[in-house]
């Protein structure tokens, strides 16, 4: 099951201020959450003064006006609460991507110029997810799937992973799978790798437990709304998550 424990400590607002941060510690990720429904108009109206001319040409991209709020939200969002991290203007901050770490390719994972701070987003249907650290760190939300996706999706989960699922009552399939899937994705996310190379090479396990670690990485599942499932992945022996209080004055 989803949890909703613990999101209202999460949640960031676009209609008001974001208020200055403070540095995550070493072992220690600022995780927070956005409600793109709600958040779509602010972001909409926020976009011109703080996204770059990439992210904008890219928002104009999507059909569904759904996917492009969503977009819009998260990286807005991020932009907002990295400006408030770093002290620098939001359009300020130059972004690019490192090499993927598997095949040497483009499609890495999302750095800032100059590296002064670790970040990664992650957006399904209207739920946005945010976080940053001084080591690199991957988050991810995932909306619970139909069963045929559950099905169609065995190749990209480690053997035992895939048995654990189908030996799953069929109600509580739908949850499992969200809860591995994003597990899955934070921590490639972190590594700057993808599904595609490593998905079913490591084992992260179906069950509820809230913390696992694997060499060098700490993996914590995340409070997320009602239909979703989220994780947290950050390189280092024990991962915390930010529960201060809202971010807006």
């Amino acid at each position: 099951m989803t949890t909703t424990a613990g999101l209202d400590s999460l949640a960031l607002r676009l209609d008001r201020p974001v208020r200055a941060q403070r540095p995550p510690a070493a072992g220690e990720a600022l995780v927070r959450y956005v409600d793109a429904e709600a958040q779509a108009p602010f972001a909409e109206r926020l976009a011109p003064d703080v996204l770059d001319a990439a992210e904008r040409r890219r928002a104009d991209r999507f059909v569904r006006p759904q996917d492009r709020g969503s977009y819009l939200v998260a990286h807005v969002a991020l932009r907002l609460l990295l400006g408030a991290l770093l002290d620098t203007a939001p359009r300020d901050l130059a972004m690019t991507r490192e090499a993927c770490p598997e095949c040497g390719g483009p499609d890495g994972r999302p750095a800032l110029v100059g590296g002064r701070a670790h970040f990664s987003l992650s957006h399904s249907r209207d739920a946005v997810f945010l976080a940053c650290a001084s080591t690199p760190v991957g988050v991810d939300v995932e909306a619970l799937p139909a069963p045929r996706v559950v099905a169609q999706s065995e190749e990209f989960f480690h053997p035992a992973e895939s048995a654990e699922l189908a030996a799953l009552p069929e109600a509580g399939r739908a949850a499992a799978f969200a809860r591995l899937w994003a597990r899955k994705e934070a921590h490639l996310k972190g590594t700057g790798a993808g599904l595609g190379h490593e998905g079913n090479r490591n084992y992260l396990g179906t069950g509820p437990a809230g913390d696992s670690v694997r060499p060098h990485w700490s993996l914590t599942d995340l409070p997320a709304p009602e239909g979703y499932a989220a994780a947290l992945a950050l390189r280092a022996p024990s991962a915390r998550w930010r529960r201060d209080p809202p971010d807006t004055a």
